[in-house]
């Protein structure tokens, strides 16, 4: 009998696990063995199972984009990665309760000059967001709206970890522009 292909066999040359009768997958059998750790990690920062369970699943999507399941680190990088979804999904539904309890405060009798005042401010930064290249401003509406790295990140087509940086620059030529 032959031996399995190569690229069916782990980093150490190892023949795969059999489930059910077939080869295991490489990242099935890591999605199996680190899927509870994983869940229990977002649970405890959600303390919701389903929120824990959409943290799990994105964890493991993007994982699966971008990573080898024989990497050494696969683990620890799925477990790290539990924690600032779940921290990220923490924090914006943090930031979404604090602009929804806003929006349905009473109104409160306002002086007609801060009014204006106001308005122009807006007209103001309108202006400069239309004077701005579009993803620069973009960036700053999604991120002025209350959105985490991680929504902004999927909005954008870029990654997470590209977020911070793209703001401060956004934010840089906002400044540089109101200048003017």
């Amino acid at each position: 009998m032959l031996n399995a292909p190569a690229f069916d066999q782990g980093v150490t040359g190892e023949r795969p696990a059999r489930v059910s009768g077939r080869v295991a997958d490489p990242f099935e059998r890591l999605f199996r063995d680190e899927y509870g750790k994983v869940l229990a990690i977002a649970h405890r920062v959600l303390q919701d199972r389903a929120g824990a369970e959409d943290v799990a699943q994105e964890v493991f999507l993007d994982f699966h984009r971008r990573q080898s399941p024989y990497s050494e680190r696969a683990a620890g990088w799925l477990h790290a990665a539990a924690a600032h979804v779940a921290l990220n999904r923490v924090r914006g539904e943090r930031r979404r309760s604090r602009r929804e309890a806003a929006g349905f405060e009473p109104a409160q009798a306002q002086d007609p000059a801060d009014l204006v005042e106001e308005g122009e401010r807006r007209r103001q930064v309108r202006a400069v967001l239309g004077r701005l290249p579009e993803r620069s401003a973009a960036l700053l509406a999604l991120r002025y709206s209350g959105l985490s790295y991680a929504e902004i990140a999927a909005a954008m087509g870029t990654r997470t970890t590209n977020v911070g940086t793209m703001l401060r620059r956004a934010e840089a030529a906002f400044r540089k522009e109101v200048e003017k």
